[in-house]
């Protein structure tokens, strides 16, 4: 059980994938959700999930780039784990 808090173990972050299929920069997205600028950057330029994701962030997001949390978030199991099965 231990394992599977393993950082191994990644939730892929995919604001950045998108806002390129949305067409919007991280200056027009933070504009539409109120957030700063940086804060946006930020997030955009992360690969994992961020440590302090908040629901409120999350669904001002997903109402601007009208997507599903699932659509930002994806789970990619460890391949080390699974093949040592």
């Amino acid at each position: 059980m231990l394992k599977l808090l393993n950082k191994s173990m990644a939730i892929k972050w995919r604001l950045a994938v998108i806002m390129a299929d949305r067409e919007i920069d991280y200056k027009e997205l933070a504009d539409l959700t109120g957030l700063h600028k940086v804060t946006v950057s930020k997030h955009k330029n992360l690969k994992i999930m961020p440590s302090r994701l908040d629901s409120e962030t999350l669904e001002k997001y997903c109402k601007v780039l009208n997507c599903q949390p699932g659509d930002l978030l994806r789970y990619i199991p460890d391949q080390s784990e699974s093949l040592s099965k």
